[in-house]
């Protein structure tokens, strides 16, 4: 064995060895349906005015620690209860990450539950922060399997339990008063995170109800609204809980030029909503227009993606690939045999992947 390997051996966590690094598709010359990103830029006069905002931002000086404006800005116009404070973090990969390490070690290596399949980064998380993932399957079709879900609970006493709404990479909906259930359960051993990366174009939250689950927090993004590029996500819960995730929350790790970017454009909130909007519609139009094709399954969405089962989703993929658009290929994931996620995006890139499931189809 090379002195190198030796040293990783000898270093390197086993687990960490044994994993591979978080691969991004290249997408250069594609169209790019396959990481739920909004299709749509700001206007041109906005994108003019946020050059210039962006021009006077101090480069020269670490950010504001507080982020105190930019807090403010997403309490008040993103629907945050009275009294309750945000933590920003660098995507919500990052705020998953606080909240795993701030469970992680003590006498006991601790669990972190899931239904699955669901956002890989809650397993990833669990397993670089040193704790077990217990995932729970859902029910073929899709839907939360609340009964196990509650007796995996009961067994594993798990300190984090993430639940997405919408669920990624189903995009459906779970039953909110499931998923209460779920919260109260877990009871005071656990905290439950619900995921709402895809809310606004749900357009339902459980953030108005952090107020009667002081063991809920209610994580969300800025990415999928429109802002993917400036890497912001922001969660909220109970002050005495949220206090306990600050100490974790490294210093400055909101740059300057998203704090900029991000007060920017919660200014112009109207108009990723109208976009948002937009997305809702083109997703029910697209659904439908899958769903007249023989063979293939749509399933419910109220994301900005549809999950879609074909006789052949390999074939599929590979017409898609010829045709230059990238989607992403879940048919090996558990449950999800057969299935590919495609982002919803403008008309026209709507038509050419839709073109491209119809030729698949012809040709299998």
């Amino acid at each position: 064995m090379s002195f190198i390997d030796t040293l990783i051996a000898n270093t390197i966590r086993p687990e960490v060895q044994a994993d591979h690094a978080y691969v991004v598709a290249d997408a250069d010359g594609y169209i790019k349906l396959d990481a739920m990103e909004n299709p749509y830029s700001l206007p041109a006069h906005l994108r003019e005015e946020l050059g210039q905002r962006l021009a006077a931002a101090v480069l020269n000086r670490y950010p504001l620690p507080s982020n105190a404006t930019l807090k403010h800005k997403i309490c008040t116009r993103l629907g945050v209860p009275g009294g309750y404070d945000v933590i920003l973090g660098n995507g919500s990969d990052e705020l998953i990450s606080i909240m795993a390490t701030a469970v992680a070690g003590g006498a006991r290596r601790p669990v972190i539950l899931a239904p699955t399949p669901g956002f890989v980064m809650f397993s990833r998380s669990a397993m670089l922060a040193g704790a077990d993932f217990v995932g729970v399957p859902l029910r073929a079709d899709m839907t939360l399997d609340k009964s196990a879900m509650l007796a995996r609970i009961a067994e594993h006493k798990p300190a984090l339990v993430f639940l997405a709404y919408p669920n990624n990479p189903t995009g459906n909906l779970f039953d909110p008063d499931e998923m209460v259930e779920i919260i109260r359960a877990a009871g005071d051993t656990g905290i439950v995170v619900v995921d709402e990366a895809y809310g606004p174009f749900a357009r339902t939250s459980f953030m108005q109800r952090l107020p009667e689950f002081e063991n809920m927090v209610v994580m969300r993004t800025v990415s999928k609204l429109g802002l993917a590029g400036i890497r912001l996500g922001y969660m909220s819960a109970a002050p005495k809980l949220l206090a306990q995730f600050e100490k974790v929350r490294p210093p400055y790790n909101i740059n300057v030029l998203t704090q900029t970017a991000a007060e920017f454009a919660l200014d112009h909130i109207e108009v990723l909503n109208d976009q948002a909007t937009l997305l809702i519609g083109a997703r029910e139009q697209l659904a439908a227009d899958l769903g007249a094709l023989p063979g293939v399954t749509v399933f419910p969405s109220a994301a900005n993606f549809l999950l879609v089962r074909l006789p052949d989703a390999d074939a599929a993929v590979a017409r898609l690939d010829a045709q230059k658009v990238l989607i992403k290929n879940v048919s090996k994931m558990n449950g999800l045999g057969g299935c590919i996620r495609v982002t919803v995006s403008t008309p026209e890139e709507n038509a050419v992947f839709l073109d491209a499931i119809k030729a698949s189809l012809t040709s299998h």
